[in-house]
């Protein structure tokens, strides 16, 4: 028997922010990061629609990217003094994933980060409150999904929470708040959603349902996510879409490695963040590679290749295929294709913000941490501490993935 698991109700398309009107509850709590969503305007939207519906709305600001372990704990401790029916986490993936990570101390505040921690072990929600998701960017999909991603800064980690009671009982995917996103953000999180909708599709644990969902989000993100970037209003509108699609697609199928990676690169180094949705572009067409030594793999990589259309007389040169198409799409992204050449903000860059001999000192350190990554378990092949090492230093560089 398998489970698969979406938010009780998705309302999508322009205005569907509105939808919040329809909440039935006494007190709500906004939680939302950064300022955009103030700036232009839909979060005084949501606090009118949700009052408008007869609640009292309190307001959690200011969540950063990459949210923390403190920043959870200070939102759960607001949460315990307000007690809130509802909690409303508008913006990208930090506030609704940090929001997620609140709700469970809430709902059990003698739960710590690590009882969080234990993948598809949390208790039942719900006691306490409901959770709607409002997604202002086009790729990490927490708005339908089992997951959320948490940094412990102190020891430089990412932690994927997993688990389906904190799939969001609403979900709201509003292409107007999608609009406002800078072009940095839009292939950033544009190429998270590939990788979604490809690990989830060579996943071991698909299936008919998540298949189906992987692969029509595939051909919407190949057609539409640079002219998105390029500032064309109606793609970018599609790309809310079909990021939401990969994300129904992962949070049933899991993951693999692209993620397991990126996870533990993210916050490892000390020249700065690597930008997740960065970070998997930059892995993606390498974990293929790597992948496609397992003969299930391959075939379903060279499957994605047929589908979009990419050509090739055998599957290895289906594969071929795919992963230049990706890196051709890094280029017209401007995301750089290496951990070398990844420069500030995510750009490419001749020098990199990861110094060679840090990223060599930290190698067996973070390969560790990789391979025992939530994600890493669904993956088609299982690396040993020798490969995942190889293959970062193939990330690192930029070189081919022989073994």
């Amino acid at each position: 028997m398998v489970r698969f698991t979406l938010p009780r109700d998705l309302y999508h398309g322009k205005g569907a922010l509105e939808a919040l009107k329809t909440l039935k509850g006494k007190k709500a709590i906004i939680c939302v990061g950064g300022g955009s969503m103030k700036r232009f305007g839909f979060l005084q939207r949501a606090e009118d629609y949700l009052k408008e519906a007869g609640m009292e709305v309190k307001l959690f600001e200011g969540i950063e990217s990459d949210p923390s372990v403190d920043t959870v704990m200070k939102g759960a401790k607001v949460m315990e003094e307000y007690q809130p029916d509802w909690i409303v986490a508008i913006g990208g993936g930090s506030p609704i994933d940090a929001a997620k990570a609140m709700w469970i101390k809430y709902e059990y505040p003698d739960t710590t980060f690590e009882d969080m921690c234990k993948v598809f072990g949390l208790p039942k929600l719900r006691t306490k409150a409901h959770f709607c998701a409002v997604s202002s960017t086009s790729g990490t999909a927490t708005e339908v999904t089992a997951f959320s991603v948490i940094t412990d800064y102190e020891k430089g980690i990412k932690y994927p929470l997993a688990d389906f009671e904190i799939t969001p009982d609403v979900a709201i995917v509003d292409p107007e708040l999608a609009e406002t996103m800078p072009k940095k953000l839009v292939a950033h999180t544009g190429m998270d959603a590939m990788t979604h909708a490809i690990e989830a599709y060579v996943s071991t644990a698909n299936c008919d349902y998540t298949d189906a969902l992987a692969l029509h989000a595939m051909k919407m993100i190949k057609d539409d996510l640079v002219g998105s970037y390029n500032e064309d209003m109606e793609k970018r509108d599609a790309m809310h879409n079909a990021q939401c699609l990969a994300g129904m697609a992962f949070s049933n199928a899991l993951l693999g490695i692209v993620h397991s990676m990126a996870h533990k690169t993210g916050a490892a180094f000390e020249g700065g963040h690597i930008i997740h949705g960065a970070a998997n572009a930059m892995y993606l067409p390498k974990v293929i590679k790597y992948n496609s030594k397992d003969e299930t793999a391959a075939k379903r990589y060279a499957y994605i290749a047929d589908f979009l259309g990419l050509g090739g007389d055998t599957t290895e040169a289906k594969i071929d295929n795919l992963i230049a198409m990706l890196r051709k799409m890094n280029d017209e992204l401007n995301i750089p294709q290496c951990i070398k050449n990844y420069g500030e903000g995510g750009l490419p860059a001749e020098q990199g913000i990861v110094p060679e001999d840090e990223f060599l000192a930290k190698l067996p350190e973070v390969a560790a941490n990789a391979i025992s990554d939530a994600c890493t378990g669904s993956n088609p092949r299982q690396p040993s501490q020798e490969e995942m090492e190889k293959l970062l230093k193939c990330c690192y560089y930029d070189t081919e993935v022989d073994f």
